[in-house]
């Protein structure tokens, strides 16, 4: 059963950092799949934040945060991580990490992990 653990989370200052990890335990090849990162603010709809694609490289990161948010994955670690910087009050959130062969299709998700920024 896979199951993935988001930690990192927390309360800071608006223009803080903090760092998100996620680590996958459960299946042997989630080495393949896309690991990505979404949030979800109350009242708002859920939000595509980052991905990692499998095999490395670039990671895409959407328009909104791409200037302060960097994603990365360790496959020997079966993790992946969403570095925040420069940290705004609308970046508060629940933060989702989920795994999937495809873009948009997720076949596993997080229990979640809260981040809430001070102005």
């Amino acid at each position: 059963q896979v199951q993935l653990v988001e930690s990192g989370g927390g309360s800071v200052q608006a223009g803080g950092s903090l760092r998100l990890s996620c680590a996958a335990s459960g299946y042997a090849y989630i080495s393949n799949y896309i690991l990505a990162w979404f949030r979800q603010a109350p009242g708002k709809e859920r939000e595509g934040v980052a991905r990692a694609y499998p095999g490395g490289g670039p990671t895409y990161i959407t328009d909104s945060v791409k200037d302060r948010f960097t994603a990365s994955r360790d496959n020997a670690k079966s993790t992946v991580y969403l570095q925040m910087n420069s940290l705004k009050p609308e970046d508060t959130a629940m933060y989702y990490c989920a795994a999937g062969p495809l873009p948009n299709q997720y076949t596993y998700w997080g229990q979640g992990i809260q981040v809430t920024v001070s102005s």
